[in-house]
């Protein structure tokens, strides 16, 4: 089984963020990663993700109208957020644009 790995830099309303697709034949596992937290695929534990400290939300997906791409994943929602992403003032519902403009 072999992973091909992608990364792509967009931009926000403060900077650049760093997207990375880890990319198996039939998975993905996508993140958009900013100075203070990231968004990531469903497949990522808010939870554990707090425990480290880090802001965290999850960007809408689902098998039947996965993100598949980083073009994609930015143009989504944020659906789910740790308490760390909702101290920054992040909701959900924002679009993933905005929620990473929060989390400079």
């Amino acid at each position: 089984m072999s992973i091909k790995a992608i990364t792509k830099s967009f931009p926000v309303s403060k900077g650049l963020v760093e997207g990375a697709k880890l990319e198996w034949e039939s998975f993905s596992l996508l993140v958009l990663t900013a100075p203070k937290g990231f968004l990531a695929c469903g497949i990522f534990d808010l939870d554990a993700i707090e425990r480290f400290g880090l802001p965290c939300g999850i960007v809408e997906s689902t098998p039947d109208n996965p993100i598949g791409t980083l073009e994609r994943m930015v143009t989504r929602k944020v659906v789910k957020l740790n308490g760390k992403a909702r101290a920054l003032g992040i909701v959900e519902g924002e679009s993933a644009i905005s929620a990473l403009g929060k989390m400079f």
